[in-house]
């Protein structure tokens, strides 16, 4: 294929993803009928139809969706490469999107970013909140934070927290009206706060630990949440138990507020992980974001 066509190809990719004409001429600051035109150029080229049009939406036939499994995933590497090479200047610059949970993101990124960004202002963050194990490749994310154990071996990761340990708690009048969990299988019996996590969607089984015994016990309960400062404030108001990671919510211990029970079968966690892909060369703004994340132990 001839090397003008790099740039119809770039295009298609766009319309496949955006699945409009209209918000990919957007993207690529065109007008539609441009767009129009060079998919009509692009598939007369190739000699085959890429897209079905109608009137609301554009579908791939399945000449398409091969066309777009074989050339999308080289034209990311490229860009990625050639954005790279743009910021080889005296500073980092470039965007840099991160998944991260909302507990991880508060604790240990935002923290970091807040004594980061103000020196590199031409390095720009875009964070969105997740609970599910997301492809960061497949999502076109720069990287990704994770539990150490969650982290595929195929990316390079690096610790940014210590281990984290969990805990079971609930308010106290909570557990004045019913009474206190002496084993975790006494959980069965009470009203426990359970967190939907999207990657199986099923609810999550509460982990915990005796010596070299792991063990995971499946509770129930009135309320079902997919986020941690939901799960919190529903723990405070007393409408049941929670299990959380302990450093999230031990200012509420601290001042009475919850009280935490199980604790010797609690769970430890093998610490927050910034993961990336290995196969991407990385830019210089994530590689900084990456030292300035790196746990370091006292």
């Amino acid at each position: 294929m001839a090397r003008e066509n790099l740039n119809d190809l770039r295009t298609f990719v766009l319309v496949a993803r955006e699945g409009s004409f209209t918000r990919a001429a957007a993207k690529l600051g065109v007008s539609p009928s441009a767009v129009s035109h060079t998919m009509r150029a692009l598939e007369e080229s190739m000699g085959m139809r890429l897209v079905t049009r109608t009137t609301r939406s554009v579908a791939l036939t399945t000449a398409g969706e091969q066309v777009l499994a074989i050339f999308a995933p080289r034209l990311d590497e490229i860009e990625a490469e050639l954005s790279v090479l743009r910021e080889q200047r005296d500073k980092p610059a470039g965007t840099i999107r991160i998944t991260a949970t909302d507990f991880a993101a508060e604790q240990y990124l935002l923290p970091k970013l807040a004594q980061l960004l103000p020196d590199y202002p031409d390095v720009q963050v875009e964070l969105s909140i997740d609970y599910g194990l997301t492809d960061i490749v497949a999502q076109r994310f720069d990287a990704g934070i994770r539990f150490g154990d969650q982290v595929a071996r195929d990316m390079i990761a690096v610790r940014i927290s210590p281990d984290i340990q969990t805990t079971v708690v609930a308010a106290p009048a909570y557990f004045a009206r019913h009474g206190v969990p002496a084993h975790p299988r006494d959980l069965t019996e009470h009203n426990c706060i359970s967190l939907r996590l999207p990657t199986y969607g099923g609810l999550y089984a509460w982990e915990f630990a005796q010596g070299e015994h792991k063990f995971s016990i499946r509770v129930d309960g009135q309320l079902i949440i997919n986020t941690l400062p939901q799960m919190l404030n529903a723990a405070l108001a007393g409408m049941g138990i929670a299990y959380i990671t302990r450093d999230y919510v031990q200012p509420y211990l601290a001042d009475g507020r919850l009280q935490e029970v199980l604790q010797p079968w609690c769970a430890m966690f093998p610490g927050f992980h910034l993961y990336y892909p290995s196969r991407r060369q990385s830019s210089r703004a994530l590689m900084l974001l990456v030292d300035a994340l790196r746990y370091q132990a006292s």
